[in-house]
């Protein structure tokens, strides 16, 4: 019985590799060819610019806050205007596990994920990406989203002055 069934996988091994042994090999030589990635394969991670110029990200810590590898660290400042911005942004890409978490969490759509894969590098210290390498000029995905716009923040008009909003309440007028 034993030697029935060792029969029968040999020859079932056999016949897998007769199957496959006049089909094209699938390899892909990588430097000199490239394999074009899914338009949904997340990958590098990019922070973008308002279509004003300006850069979306506000330094509200949520996509340091959601990274399961803890890889993204900032911190905020402000500008005169009250508009916030990351004084400094770094994402460690030697420990990032490229899940897009920090995309998700993004309200400004400041990080997306680009297919851009070819992030290699022997020197650990030289994965370790600064804000003005992550900084790109365009949009992005969303060329037209303005956080600032969309949000009602006294950025654009002073607050009370967008449309169906009152202006603000002084607490110290109210108190008898």
């Amino acid at each position: 019985m034993s030697l029935f069934k060792d029969i029968k996988a040999l020859l079932l091994g056999f016949w897998t590799t007769g199957k496959h042994i006049f089909l094209r090999p699938l390899t892909i030589e990588y430097p000199e060819q490239k394999r074009t990635p899914f338009p949904r394969y997340r990958a590098r991670i990019v922070l973008t610019r308002d279509p004003d110029g300006g850069e979306r990200c506000v330094a509200c810590y949520l996509c340091s806050a959601v990274c399961p590898a803890g890889c993204i660290s900032m911190q905020a400042a402000g500008q005169a205007d009250g508009r916030r911005y990351a004084a400094w942004f770094r994402i460690n890409f030697s420990r990032c596990i490229f899940c897009g978490f920090c995309a998700e969490a993004c309200p400004t759509m400041a990080i997306q994920m680009t297919p851009d894969y070819e992030i290699c590098n022997r020197k650990i210290m030289e994965l370790v990406y600064e804000k003005e390498e992550l900084l790109i000029d365009g949009c992005g995905k969303e060329p037209e989203y303005n956080f600032y716009r969309h949000s009602g923040i006294g950025i654009v008009n002073p607050r009370g002055g967008n449309v169906d909003e009152e202006p603000p309440v002084d607490v110290r007028r109210l108190v008898p």
